[in-house]
């Protein structure tokens, strides 16, 4: 990307002004960069321990698998799921406040005795899987944005920032150079004069 300047005081300030914005805003975005590598390092680890606890959930209850037939189907199903927002590094992401469950009203005299814990490990299963998916969630979203800011910072440590610096020397030096052949052409102006004026003496 080349900046575009002009060799002038205006385009040197604005240069420098545009500089000392990305220099100011360079450590904050390497903060919030890191804030969310390790974010989404964290997401990742409480999605596969929310898996692998539903996975060996899941495997305990296995032996119970004969019983399940048994179990009235859509007597529980999720209603609703409460999600709030929660601010990670200034970005906004998913968190799990709390499951609906709506349980049809049973016979506890005619059903099995297990019905109750069944419905129980049933609510479990569902909060561990749930759970696990807003953790994907979150990190996807933490992920998404960690790689916005990666580019930001190297867009400025690579591109913006040497790109800028570059711009200001070579104004400094075009105006120097400016400067440097006026004071040549004055100089060589009065000296002309000075002989101009000992020719007419003579």
């Amino acid at each position: 990307m080349a900046i575009k300047f002009q060799y002038n005081k205006t385009s040197l300030t604005q240069m420098q002004t545009q500089l000392k914005m990305r220099l100011t805003a360079l450590p904050t975005l390497k903060n919030k960069e890191s804030a969310l590598r390790a974010s989404v390092l964290d997401a990742k680890r409480k999605s596969e321990r929310l898996i692998g606890e539903l996975e060996a959930q899941l495997k305990k209850y296995d032996y119970l698998a004969a019983l399940w037939n048994e179990f009235e189907p859509g007597l529980i199903s999720i209603t609703d799921v409460d999600l709030a927002t929660v601010k990670v590094a200034g970005v906004r992401t998913p968190e799990l406040k709390e499951i609906h469950y709506e349980i049809k009203p049973f016979n506890a005299f005619v059903k099995p005795a297990w019905y109750p814990d069944g419905v129980r490990v049933l609510k479990e299963l569902s909060r561990l899987g749930i759970e696990s998916e807003v953790y994907a969630e979150k990190r996807r979203i933490l992920d998404f944005n960690r790689k916005k800011t990666t580019q930001k910072v190297n867009l400025y440590e690579k591109v913006q920032i040497p790109g800028y610096q570059e711009a200001i020397l070579k104004i400094k030096r075009f105006m120097e150079d400016e400067e440097n052949l006026s004071k040549a052409a004055s100089k060589i102006v009065k000296t002309r004069h000075a002989a101009e004026e000992e020719e007419e003496q003579l």
